[in-house]
């Protein structure tokens, strides 16, 4: 929801604007963040209405995907490598950026940082935009006086992070779009072209053979039950997005799927990858173990390494080395936590993890290399075995009846 808000800030000048959360607690809290004392808040738009309805349809689409958010970075580096001031920096993109939610969020980080907040500060006003790793690399960067460094290392890491999950994705697009079209054709073939033939076939008299039985009774059973199929399919995929929502159901599934043959191991290799990654640009950039655990537990979006990122940050501050901590999770790979106490005992952790990310990415790229190349003929196959089925269960009956008379 959008609200309008009207505060002070801290030199006493009123300031008017706009602030997107989802309830009124959270948007006072972001307002909070700002350095401002709040005057009044209310709804921009009335719940129910026309406008609110349509806002939260296109929301949606009106999101920053993770493509803006690395040009908007490597933007914000070249700026900085210009000797560019961080108010002028920020007022230059706003006036570039065309996704609306995007330019909203710059224009109002402009806002802030004219009232004198920090970068980190007024970035942090927009956590559905810039992560806290985003944040906390940003401060690590004012705190050190390096900020061209920490916007650099941000558009390096947010690169190799949107290649290599891009390219996992769409590794799956095709396929899933193959599949998605043989099942519906299957589906129209099963509900409106075998029955027609199955009632020719059937008033023949002659015996048909097993296959085809079973292909004309599970199209009876598709024609009879369509609606309550669809019903169940429906009710299914709610039943488990509202799973999906709970602390349980999304553990349950994240479980699962990184314990899929194949699609499992890809998956553990891309939060690995992430989880290094993080790390050693965190580390590079000054900040603390402690700091850089904490952070990466909140990125990770899978609640098993999550768990785990929180459990070796809880060991990490009792007086345990990062290595020793993260070895005892058979999650994690023998090679890394070793690797890792070579780093820590040659104070190289940051390059270690580097080295170790660097290979993770690759035995991605060589997964997702390998299981494209095993999709094209697997699809070909069931493809063909389906069509084959279907075609001979049809063609054959049809042919025996033909050769009759």
């Amino acid at each position: 929801m959008l609200f309008n808000y009207k505060a002070i800030d801290q030199s006493s000048i009123q300031r008017e604007g706009t602030v997107e959360a989802p309830t009124i607690d959270a948007a006072i809290s972001a307002v909070q963040k700002r350095g401002y004392t709040l005057v009044s808040i209310d709804e921009a738009v009335k719940s129910g209405s026309l406008a609110d309805l349509l806002h939260i349809e296109f929301s949606f689409f009106n999101s920053v995907s993770n493509k803006e958010i690395v040009i908007l970075s490597r933007q914000i580096a070249t700026l900085f490598q210009a000797q560019v001031s961080p108010l002028r920096i920020f007022r230059l993109l706003s006036a570039e950026v065309e996704n609306p939610q995007l330019k909203l969020a710059m224009n109002q980080i402009v806002e802030d940082l004219q009232a004198g907040s920090s970068i980190s500060r007024a970035l942090a006003a927009h956590p559905d935009i810039f992560s806290s790793f985003y944040v906390n690399l940003v401060r690590s960067g004012e705190e050190s006086g390096s900020l061209e460094k920490s916007f650099d290392y941000l558009a390096d890491y947010l690169d190799r992070q949107y290649e290599v999950v891009s390219k996992a994705r769409n590794a799956l697009v095709y396929p899933a779009f193959v599949v998605s079209i043989f099942i519906a054709v299957m589906g129209m073939m099963l509900t409106l072209v075998i029955p027609n033939i199955a009632k020719i076939l059937t008033d023949s008299g002659q015996e048909l053979p097993i296959y085809t039985k079973i292909v004309i009774g599970v199209s009876n059973f598709m024609v009879d039950y369509i609606a309550v199929i669809l019903i169940v399919i429906a009710a299914g995929g709610v039943g488990l997005w509202r799973f999906s929502l709970t602390d349980v159901g999304r553990r349950t599934i994240d479980e699962f799927v990184i314990s899929v043959p194949y699609l499992g191991d890809l998956q553990r290799k891309l939060l690995l990858t992430r989880i290094c990654d993080n790390l050693a640009t965190m580390l590079s950039n000054g900040v603390s173990i402690i700091q850089a655990l904490e952070v990466t537990a909140d990125v990770v979006d899978n609640t098993v390494f999550k768990e785990i990122m929180e459990l070796t940050l809880v060991e990490v501050k009792g007086g345990r080395s990062f290595a020793d901590a993260i070895a005892e999770y058979p999650e994690i790979p023998g090679v890394l936590a070793q690797m890792a106490k070579v780093g820590e005992e040659t104070g190289s952790l940051a390059a270690i993890l580097t080295t170790l990310s660097n290979f993770y990415r690759r035995e991605v790229n060589n997964a997702v290399d390998t299981l494209i190349g095993l999709i094209e003929p697997a699809m070909i196959v069931m493809l063909g075995l389906g069509v084959g089925v279907l075609l001979a269960s049809v063609l054959m009956p049809i042919y025996n009846l033909t050769s009759a008379f």
